[in-house]
């Protein structure tokens, strides 16, 4: 049967590809100009959300469609629901500049897709659906139900999950999320987004904005001070572009999941205007306390489960009428997000700042002999030969939105991970070899 299975994926993926190449081509960042009650979260993601549950139609799932915050499709019968949760919105593209490709373009090249979506999250859910299209056409018997549940606020406030529970939809019994990297993570960072908030300012005017759960890569300053920032960037060798009174910071941008291995252009820049006696609260915390591991804030904030603390700033905005940091932050499971907060409480008394929460969401533990965890980390070490010892990750998949349930792919250890980056690519033939992942661990977890 497993080979029978693994035949009608690669027999379906030519057709597979051109599923995910149809969806990444759909700009499907929040829009607020197009919002409206019946597309909450604007045109692009109404159009990608209807687009997924058109794909599963297609492959013969049932399929709902719900006021624009999500969707569902289903197959199988039996009172048992196995839920597999994915979203259809992306992150902002960043610099188009520095794509190699049009981030909706969708270009096939060298055995690469390129465009943002790839990764995270639509190729994978793609990937997904195919599986167990591969399941229906091999004649498995679903004596449980497969649900994919479709999210279109994943990388904001996650309204979408919240209205699914509000609307008391059926919760599964058990399921995944293929947000993430194989084999699976059974621990996630608690998350916490918030501001820190302070008056204005009229001698310098900053807008910085962006994602807050990615490292900004970029940061720029425009002003009189040009000449002089010019020159201490040099002196603590910070990369930068100049034009004119134009000054752009380089960073490198990442997931802010792994802050620790990006370089953050707005605390460089803040560092430098700091020592050009910028008078700035925000500016001046910026540069005294802020890092990518907290460790002036809350120094060895890390445990044996799931890592360091994560912070990543995000956002800067200074004018004349307030003065706005924008922190994500991953939390240890052995820390809480109280722990965080008195911490960051504590230091901006000094700063004249306000603290203000923006999303939040807790820690995901669930125990690696546990047959869901057993059963995924057994076919995937069958299917590749690799070592399949769970994971922790300072991610915030959807996999915290139920109980008994965990990030799984559909990125293997050798790819290059490229989500929320520019030139985001998803490896096609890994993206065949995820599906066949997929297709049985469904099959063997049908039979638990």
């Amino acid at each position: 049967m497993k080979n029978k299975i693994k035949e009608l994926i690669n027999l379906n993926s030519e057709k597979m590809i051109n599923s995910v190449k149809e969806l990444v081509q759909i700009d499907s960042v929040i829009d607020e100009k197009t919002v409206s009650n019946s597309m909450p979260f604007g045109k692009g993601i109404d159009d990608a959300l209807r687009k997924t549950l058109e794909i599963a139609k297609s492959l013969g799932f049932k399929t709902v469609y719900k006021d624009g915050y999500y969707g569902y499709a289903e197959v199988g019968d039996g009172e048992e629901l196995i839920g597999i949760l994915g979203h259809i919105d992306v992150v902002p593209v960043g610099d188009e500049s520095k794509w190699t490709y049009p981030p909706f373009s969708a270009t096939e090249k060298d055995g690469y897709i390129y465009g943002r979506g790839t990764q995270d999250d639509k190729g994978p859910v793609v990937s997904c659906m195919y599986a167990v299209k591969a399941l229906l056409d091999s004649g498995v018997d679903f004596n449980k139900r497969i649900r994919f549940i479709i999210g279109g606020d994943e990388e904001n406030l996650w309204r979408c999950i919240s209205k699914y529970r509000e609307n008391n939809e059926e919760i599964p019994t058990m399921g995944f999320t293929p947000d993430s990297s194989f084999p699976v993570t059974n621990a996630e960072k608690s998350l916490v987004q918030f501001y820190l908030k302070g008056k204005g300012n009229s001698d310098i005017n900053l807008k910085i904005s962006g994602a807050l759960n990615a490292v900004p890569g970029e940061a720029v300053y425009e002003g009189n001070l040009a000449d002089e920032l010019s020159k201490k960037l040099d002196e603590l060798n910070f990369d930068y572009v100049k034009n004119e009174n134009k000054i752009t910071v380089i960073g490198k941008r990442v997931h802010s999941a792994s802050a620790d291995k990006g370089i953050n252009a707005i605390e460089r820049l803040c560092k430098a205007l700091y020592e050009l006696d910028v008078d700035s609260d925000v500016i001046k915390f910026v540069a005294e306390l802020s890092d990518s591991i907290g460790s002036k804030i809350i120094p060895n904030c890390k445990d044996d489960v799931s890592g360091t603390l994560t912070l990543n700033l995000g956002e800067l905005i200074i004018n004349e009428e307030e003065s706005i940091l924008g922190y994500d932050s991953r939390i240890p499971v052995k820390f809480s997000i109280e722990d965080l907060e008195k911490a960051v409480k504590e230091k901006i008394e000094n700063y004249n700042l306000k603290y203000e929460e923006f999303d939040r969401l807790n820690s995901l533990y669930v125990s690696a002999n546990s047959p869901l965890i057993k059963t995924m980390i057994s076919v995937y070490e069958k299917e590749t030969g690799l070592d399949g010892t769970p994971m922790s990750s300072g991610g915030a998949t959807y996999a915290k939105a139920l109980d008994n349930c965990v990030a799984f792919g559909a990125m293997f250890p050798f790819d290059e991970k490229t989500e929320h980056q520019e030139n985001e690519r998803a490896n096609i033939k890994n993206l065949i070899k995820a599906s066949e992942i997929y297709a049985i661990s469904i099959y063997e977890l049908l039979k638990i």
